[in-house]
C-alpha cells in the first residue's frame, strides 16, 4: 500500500482594496488534512516489508527504491530479502533482533555491524560496540569499533506517513588486518520508529582515509503487514 504524501490545501486570496472594508473578513484557509496514522507492527512478522528510496546526497538524485522483507522470524535472527527497482536479482540479509546486520552476501559481521538499537531505549543512553567484518571470499578481515547515541526524539513525516521516532546517531572506524595504514570513518544518523519496529530514516556517511567515498540518505516511503 503505497502511501503518498497529503498536502493542505492552499486559498489563494486577492483583495480588491489595500484594506479591508468594515464587517469584510478574509476567506479561512482550509485545515491541514489530518496525518496519516501508523499502523503499528513492533514484532516482526514474515511478510512485513519496508521500502526506501535512497538519496545521493552528492549527485543530489534518487538512485534507487530498495524494498526490505522479511522471510522468517527466529528468537534471535531476522532474515530479509532485499530488491531494488529496475534491478534483476535479490539479496539476503540476517539480522539480530535488534537490528544488527549479520550477514550480507559474502560477509558476516561478528557478532554484529552495529548499526541496530539497543533496547530500551531512552534520550542520553549510549553504547559501545565492536567487532570483525569478515569477508567469506576473499578472507579479508576489518576491525569495527564505534559508539551509538540515543540523542533526542523527533516527530518525521515521509511518504509513509507521520512517525514518533528516537534520533541516534553512531559513529565507528574500520580497519583492514593487513593494512593498518587504511582506515574508514563512517558516521549515521537513524529515526527509529518503535511502532513499526524500523528506521523511518536513516543517513550514511563513509570516508576512506579522510576522502569522502559514500553519502545518502534512505527514507521510508511505504510499509506493511501480510494480512
Amino acid at each position: 500500500m503505497l502511501r503518498q504524501s497529503m498536502m493542505a490545501a492552499v486559498c489563494l486570496l486577492a483583495a480588491s482594496t489595500a484594506t479591508w472594508a468594515a464587517g469584510d473578513a478574509p476567506a479561512t484557509p482550509a485545515a491541514p488534512a489530518a496525518a496519516k496514522p501508523v499502523i503499528a507492527m513492533e514484532e516482526p512478522q514474515q511478510g512485513d516489508f519496508w521500502t526506501y528510496e535512497v538519496h545521493d546526497e552528492i549527485s543530489g538524485k534518487v538512485n534507487a527504491v530498495r524494498k526490505n522483507i522479511v522471510t522468517d522470524v527466529s528468537p534471535t535472527e531476522i532474515g530479509i530479502r532485499f530488491t531494488i527497482d529496475g534491478k534483476d536479482g535479490q539479496g539476503l540479509q540476517v539480522f539480530d533482533r535488534t537490528w544488527n546486520l549479520k550477514n550480507a552476501g559474502e560477509w558476516k559481521f561478528q557478532p554484529g555491524d552495529g548499526s541496530g538499537v539497543r533496547l530500551p531505549l531512552k534520550v542520553g543512553t549510549s553504547w559501545n560496540f565492536s567487532g570483525d567484518d569478515v569477508n567469506n571470499s576473499k578472507g579479508n578481515i576489518w576491525k569495527r569499533s564505534g559508539q551509538s547515541k540515543v540523542v533526542g526524539q523527533e516527530t518525521i513525516t515521509t511518504r509513509a506517513g507521520t512517525f514518533e521516532t528516537y534520533k541516534i546517531e553512531t559513529t565507528l572506524v574500520r580497519r583492514p588486518t593487513n593494512d593498518p595504514t587504511r582506515k574508514n570513518d563512517i558516521t549515521s544518523v537513524t529515526w527509529y520508529a518503535p511502532a513499526i519496529d524500523h528506521w523511518v530514516k536513516r543517513t550514511f556517511v563513509s570516508r576512506g582515509n579522510g576522502h569522502l567515498l559514500i553519502s545518502n540518505t534512505h527514507e521510508l516511503v511505504e510499509y506493511g503487514r501480510k494480512n
